[in-house]
């Protein structure tokens, strides 16, 4: 799939292997029976389709799992399994408009989907599980098509052993008990693309910090009531900066694991109990976390090739919280920034960097730095005037960088259109 950009820049999708732009899917229930003890799960996936285009079959984007039965709108479905695709032939035409709901069963053990930053997705625990969808982990636990583009709404019904708590994406709708189990369900109402769908499962302890709920093991009880004591400033200043908070849920999850990075769900932040250490040492991250709610979860990239819409946002956002909570300002943090990406190589395009560097700290960085370049030249009421219309303009949708640009052209006489182009489309810092 290959589309243009600004200054004619052909891009080519990351995944090309993931999604199918011939249909959306609306909605996604999703019922659950997983055992800890042998990391399996049953599983049964509805989705309701929408073609965008005349239909004989679709593709779903789907795992290692073995396929017990496909229906479509309650009759057999004949399909095919191979390679991370399950290909469904529709008992009938779907004509352009046409919804139609696919069942599918499907039994097995999750693994993670191999990617150049390792397994992505579902991933087994010492004692539980969680996900790491981000960007393409989403087939590793239920059938999708796996676009950051194709939004849904999602009730995800989960059945473990009793011990174990369930967090999943929206608010709980529902809990019950019945022989050794413990169901939970969760409805997701905002849309949300597959790759932030999440699922986490642990012997884990709640307990409310203000607006946000904190799910941890009962002994990292202090440290992370004291780390994440402060989430809710940050929730005020990212109002003041950004708009309202996008959903109805904010939870934060600490797996009794080590985490190479906290992991980002939608109305949800999972970090590692390395994480957690009683003395803030990894608040930015913290930030970092909370701002994608807004940044990534609410606005969503259309093609992962303007990741920079979410993670430089992210990053700028851990600067705004340090300036504001008595750290280093969001101008000495760039200057140090600045000098640091000076001596790294410069080859890269921030609004198409690559599969390769696509999470690449440069980019981040640099994306960050593009914002306070936008900040300087607008100044402090325009700058965060224009971001939270930007965020009201797009709640709930999905962004491109040419939107980022045409938006901010359009709403003031200064030269932004040149400062933009050169910082993200430009190999060389400006």
């Amino acid at each position: 799939m290959v589309r243009q950009s600004h200054r004619g820049l052909a891009m080519t999708s990351y995944f090309p292997s993931h999604g199918d732009l011939r249909y959306g899917v609306a909605h996604y229930e999703l019922a659950l029976k997983y055992r800890v003890s042998t990391n399996w799960l049953d599983g049964t996936a509805r989705l309701s389709v929408l073609a965008h285009e005349p239909l004989d079959g679709l593709d779903l984007d789907f795992g290692q799992f073995r396929v017990v039965g496909v229906t479509v709108g309650g009759l057999s479905a004949r399909y095919t399994h191979r390679d991370g695709k399950l290909r469904v032939s529709l008992p009938s035409t779907l004509l352009a408009g046409d919804t139609a709901t696919v069942e599918v069963r499907y039994t097995g053990s999750p693994r993670p989907v191999r990617s150049p930053w390792g397994g992505l997705g579902w991933e087994e625990l010492s004692d539980g599980a969680l996900v790491a969808g981000q960007p393409i982990g989403a087939p590793s636990w239920f059938p999708c098509n796996d676009r950051p583009d194709d939004k849904a709404s999602y009730r995800i019904t989960v059945t473990t052993a009793s011990p174990y708590q369930v967090v999943a994406n929206g608010v709980l709708a529902g809990k019950s008990r019945s022989a050794g189990t413990t169901t939970w369900v969760y409805e997701q109402a905002e849309p949300m693309a597959s790759y932030l769908a999440s699922v986490q499962v642990g012997r884990y302890q709640f307990t409310d910090v203000g607006r946000t709920r904190l799910a941890h093991p009962s002994r990292l009880g202090t440290r992370a009531r004291h780390d994440f004591g402060r989430q809710d400033q940050m929730m005020a200043l990212f109002t003041d900066r950004f708009g309202p908070y996008p959903f109805a849920t904010c939870t934060v999850v600490v797996a009794d694991d080590d985490l190479d990075i906290p992991v980002e769900a939608q109305g949800m932040a999972i970090f590692g109990r390395n994480h957690v250490d009683g003395r803030r040492g990894h608040e930015r991250l913290v930030a970092h976390e909370l701002a994608h709610q807004w940044f990534g979860n609410s606005l969503t990239v259309a093609a992962w090739n303007d990741i920079w819409l979410q993670e430089g946002f992210a990053t700028y956002a851990e600067w705004l919280w340090s300036e504001a909570s008595g750290g280093q300002t969001a101008d000495e943090l760039a200057a140090r920034w600045r000098r640091r990406l000076e001596v790294l190589p410069q080859d890269f395009v921030l609004a198409d960097p690559g599969p390769a560097v696509m999470f690449d700290d440069r980019v981040y960085k640099r994306g960050a730095l593009t914002l306070h370049a936008l900040r300087r030249t607008l100044g402090d009421q325009a700058f965060f005037w224009h971001l939270r219309d930007w965020t009201t303009a797009h709640r709930h949708g999905n962004v491109s960088t040419d939107a980022f640009i045409a938006h901010m052209r359009r709403h003031t006489a200064l030269p932004v259109g040149p400062l933009l182009s050169s910082w993200l489309y430009d190999k060389q810092l400006p």
